[in-house]
């Protein structure tokens, strides 16, 4: 199992599945995201083979906390298996 907090908040829970990893990052399928806390965010970044990551900011008691996370909504055929799944950035959570 491997749930990923911030500031004494569950933002995932693998519990009921596994999440994929790739390049270290620990990708969460939607299923296992508390999206209550998240909000998408206007950033985009792009992978040369996963294609272009959407970001969500977090709000958590009355903070919000930019581009936590990120996810690829249309990702590259060799990216497909991390469809929709969601990462967090290791300096912005605990990730146990």
């Amino acid at each position: 199992m491997v749930k990923v907090t911030c500031r004494d908040e569950t933002l995932a829970d693998s519990e009921d599945s596994s999440p994929v990893v790739v390049e270290g990052n620990c990708y969460f399928p939607p299923e296992s995201v508390n999206k209550s806390l998240l909000v998408p965010s206007d950033t985009t970044t792009e992978c040369p083979w996963k294609g272009t990551a959407s970001y969500y900011s977090a709000q958590i008691h009355g903070e919000t906390l930019k581009d936590i996370a990120w996810y690829y909504a249309n990702p590259k055929p060799k990216a497909s298996h991390i469809k929709d799944h969601v990462a967090f950035y290791k300096n912005k959570v605990s990730i146990e």
